[in-house]
C-alpha cells in the first residue's frame, strides 16, 4: 500500500533517510540533496522536478516512479530498481548506476554524460 504522502518541494538535504517508506509520495520539486535514501522504498512516487545532488539511493526502489526532470547529478544509484521508471529530461551526470535495473525505464532526453553504466562503463557524450 502506497504512503500517499504529500512532501512536495520539501527540503531534507543531508538527512538519513534510510529504508524509509515513500512509495507514492509526491516528492514533487522536493530538495534530496546528499540525502542517505539507501534501501528506501520509493515505488510509483511523483519525484518531477527533484533534486536528488550526490544522494545515496543505494538499493533503492524507484520502480514506476516518475523522475522526468529530476536532478541526480552526483547520485548513486548502485542497484536501484527503475523499472519502468520515467526518467525523461533527468539529468544523471557523474551518476553511478552500476547494478541499477533500468528495464522499462523511459530514458528519452536524459543526460548520463560521465556517469557510470548498469554495466560498469562510463558514459562519454560523442
Amino acid at each position: 500500500m502506497a504512503s500517499q504522502s504529500d512532501l512536495k518541494r520539501a527540503k531534507a538535504g543531508d538527512t538519513n533517510l534510510r529504508k524509509a517508506d515513500l512509495s507514492g509520495a509526491n516528492l514533487r520539486g522536493a530538495d534530496l540533496s546528499e540525502t542517505d535514501l539507501r534501501g528506501a522504498d520509493l515505488s510509483g512516487a511523483n519525484l518531477f522536478g527533484a533534486y536528488f545532488y550526490f544522494a545515496d539511493l543505494t538499493d533503492a526502489n524507484l520502480s514506476e516512479a516518475d523522475l522526468s526532470n529530476a536532478q541526480l547529478d552526483g547520485a548513486s544509484l548502485n542497484g536501484a530498481n527503475l523499472t519502468d521508471a520515467n526518467l525523461y529530461h533527468a539529468t544523471l551526470r557523474a551518476a553511478d548506476l552500476k547494478g541499477a535495473n533500468l528495464r522499462g525505464a523511459r530514458l528519452h532526453f536524459a543526460n548520463f554524460n560521465g556517469a557510470t553504466l548498469p554495466n560498469g562503463k562510463k558514459h562519454e557524450a560523442r
